[in-house]
């Protein structure tokens, strides 16, 4: 069983995806994917680049680690992401198969979880690790926006 030092560490590593994220000018969402230990795949946003609104972080995290293992499911796989999966994301991890999602900030606006779509009934789910950082970089971003 991963221990939360485990889950800050991978949180972490997709916080810096967010600020990478957020210097290319995205919104700051990070996500990485963690097999075995490791991270296999990691991802920010990229709908401005792309000119694609369906490039978020957690479906270019999965299409990476997809890629990665030569497989569509990811059920012995965890994705670690910076905000909570909208309604889209999370129906791609349902599909894949994730076997857990571990996600920092809530997304009362956009989020699963308020707003319809479900991951796969097998996916552990964990929430709320490094909340505080995960919101902070959203909050820094839209409000340097703003100004």
């Amino acid at each position: 069983m991963i221990d939360l030092n485990d889950h800050n560490v991978f949180m972490r590593a997709a916080l810096a995806e967010a600020k990478a994220a957020a210097t290319d000018g995205e919104v700051p969402v990070g996500a990485v994917v963690v097999a075995g230990g490791r991270i296999i795949a990691r991802a920010h946003n990229m709908t401005e680049r792309l000119t694609d609104v369906t490039a978020h972080a957690e479906i270019q995290a999965i299409t990476a680690a997809s890629n990665y293992l030569g497989s569509k499911y990811l059920s012995k796989c965890t994705l670690y992401v910076t905000l909570e999966p909208c309604p889209m994301c999370a129906g791609a991890l349902f599909w894949s198969q994730m076997g857990s999602v571990v996600y920092g900030a809530s997304d009362d606006k956009r989020g699963f979880r308020d707003h319809g779509g479900d991951l796969h009934p097998k996916t552990a789910l964990i929430k709320g690790i490094m909340k505080e950082e995960c919101g902070q970089i959203m909050t820094d971003f839209f409000s340097n926006r703003r100004k």
